[in-house]
């Protein structure tokens, strides 16, 4: 009895998550119509479609392949970013979706990692494997969602050590 209550106690307090580092090669991607091969035809212009890869003439919605939309993580209120950046703190008071932090959006190969699979990256934060892409093969490659197309550009590719939580 004495051995379930430490192991339980033991769960507790450490987690019942298994947290790992493994070497990750990153590249990123926004939403835009260079990043997820998407256009617009004549004569439905209003509808974008992809025009590029395996899924070439389907309607693209712009969600993940969960059916989410895709987002870059966000840290909240009380953070170690609010105290690094102490000038952000003004907005984050005042605009009550900004007080809780949520998850980026991570593409990668569902055959290597499981969807919902937790990830922090250095200089991006935690991400959750949500979507996959049909160029992101093997257990290394990662591809990390951006806001803007600039800030894509601006990550570049990188080889970073990760932290995987599962």
């Amino acid at each position: 009895m004495r051995l379930v209550l430490f192991v339980c106690v033991g769960m507790l307090l450490s987690g019942c998550s298994s947290t790992y580092q493994k070497t990750f090669k990153t590249t990123a991607y926004c939403g835009c119509s260079s990043c997820c091969s998407w256009g617009r035809d004549f004569p439905d212009f209003w509808n974008r479609h992809f025009v590029a890869g395996p899924n070439k003439g389907d309607v693209y919605t712009g969600k993940t392949a969960l059916g989410t939309k895709p987002r870059e993580p966000y840290a909240g209120l009380l953070s170690v970013d609010t105290l690094a950046h102490p000038w952000k703190l003004p907005h984050r008071l005042i605009l009550p979706w900004m007080w809780f932090g949520h998850d980026g959006t991570i593409a990668a190969d569902w055959s290597h990692i499981p969807p919902r699979t937790r990830i922090y990256i250095p200089d991006y934060g935690w991400g959750r494997v949500e979507d996959k892409g049909s160029a992101i093969k093997g257990p290394q490659r990662l591809d990390l969602f951006f806001n803007s197309h600039k800030e894509a550009l601006q990550w570049g590719r990188k080889t970073v050590q990760g932290k995987v939580q599962r």
